[in-house]
């Protein structure tokens, strides 16, 4: 599987994503589209932007009991997008619901990735507000490989974990990783960051990268940056 940079397009409306589509001319990066997209735009917009021509990570982190997940998932299917995810939190058994819901008649389905603990969260929030006592990197492989035994194709994770993933769960466990920041750049909200580069070398599979690209005077430019870095 071939590594690649999906550009996290969080916008608060179609017409600002578009805007910055557009930007990329014949280039068709691999987007992610969260939240605030999905609920401000609806379905619609998957299907708008797959029209270009654009691979779709849906990140709406499902998390609910396994019935309400399995069928959220058929639902999601339908919108022909190419990763999925939902929280490896909400147990083994909603993880193996939800890929039923995910899988199509015709046995095909997207990827479907679980997220283990946010980018944001360190080892003193966790304690705190979870009330989880254990060191963060083994909750994370803990999540991992209970997403790994239900049959998801990989884990939402820091680059800071993804080469242990890989040793926990297999080289062929796919590990998607948030929280890549040029070395030039700026942290913002995120904790655990690691370099397009340094995210190469330990095994990342996917980097989802977001303001450094977004918010770059060249968003173009500030996208090849991270290819060249991350996959050439």
């Amino acid at each position: 599987m071939g590594k690649d940079v999906i550009i996290a397009c969080d916008f608060a409306s179609a017409e600002k994503t578009f805007e910055f589509l557009d930007r990329f001319k014949d280039k068709k990066p691999f987007v992610k589209i969260g939240m605030e997209l999905f609920y401000a735009e609806g379905p619609g917009i998957v299907r708008e932007i797959k029209a270009r021509g654009h691979k779709i990570f849906l990140d709406l982190k499902l998390h609910d009991i396994p019935n309400t997940v399995k069928k959220a998932m058929a639902v999601l299917s339908r919108l022909d997008v190419d990763m999925c995810n939902l929280h490896a939190a909400g147990t083994t058994k909603m993880m193996k619901e939800a890929l039923v819901g995910l899988t199509r008649e015709d046995g095909t389905r997207p990827l479907l990735i679980a997220v283990t603990q946010l980018t944001s969260t360190d080892q003193e929030s966790m304690e705190a507000d979870l009330l989880i006592k254990e060191p963060i990197d083994q909750v994370v492989m803990h999540y991992a490989k209970n997403a790994a035994f239900a049959g998801l194709d990989g884990v939402v994770c820091s680059p800071l974990e993804a080469e242990k993933v890989h040793a926990v769960c297999g080289e062929t466990f796919l590990t998607v990783t948030p929280g890549v920041r040029f070395a030039d750049g700026d942290m913002g909200d995120q904790k655990r960051v690691m370099t397009p580069a340094e995210a190469k070398k330990i095994g990342s599979d996917y980097i989802v990268v977001g303001r450094p690209i977004t918010a770059a005077e060249d968003p173009v430019a500030a996208y090849e940056r991270c290819v060249k870095e991350f996959v050439d």
